[in-house]
């Protein structure tokens, strides 16, 4: 088992392994398209040829990087396949010098293991513009905001009204 960045020929596998979590709201959707697009931000783990697992480092700027659309096959959930993927995305971020990477999950204690401790969801103003302003879950999220590294004191999006009226709502959740 190893971990590689993934390549536009990795995208249906991708989709699949995505899709598979979405129904019931593990993961947010991705297009197809939107997956191509985004295909330098993901790694893969594959075994024996088969892509096993996939997930995702969305970068904001030096200030802030979001581990994504963390995806394994069922049948290798506990053999270290999600530890692969997030050592690969954690070792890309620190390439790129980013200073705190978030996610929001529901399975908390799994990222605790890998150093990701609880975070407000206000503090990440650029996560939350960027994806939770179109999610169905955005009145009743139930996912645990989580950092690793130094929590960000500036957000991209600073003075965009959208974005401050999120953080707003992100301190009303």
């Amino acid at each position: 088992m190893f971990a590689r960045n993934a390549v536009l020929t990795d995208a249906e596998a991708i989709d699949r392994l995505i899709g598979a979590h979405t129904d019931d709201g593990t993961l947010l959707p991705r297009s197809f398209a939107e997956l191509c697009e985004n295909i330098r931000d993901f790694v893969v783990v594959e075994d024996r040829g088969e892509l096993i697992g996939s997930g995702a480092l969305h970068l904001y700027g030096v200030h802030l990087a979001e581990v994504r659309s963390i995806a394994v096959l069922d049948s290798y959930r506990g053999q270290g396949a999600g530890r692969l993927l997030i050592d690969a995305l954690l070792a890309e971020a620190e390439r790129h010098n980013v200073k705190c990477v978030c996610l929001f999950t529901r399975i908390p204690e799994f990222f605790a293991r890998m150093g990701f401790r609880p975070a407000e969801k206000a503090q990440l103003p650029d996560k939350l513009y960027k994806d939770c302003l179109r999610c169905p879950r955005l009145s009743a999220c139930d996912e645990v905001a989580m950092i690793r590294g130094e929590a960000p004191n500036f957000a991209i999006l600073a003075g965009d009204t959208r974005a401050q009226s999120l953080v707003e709502i992100a301190n009303w959740l």
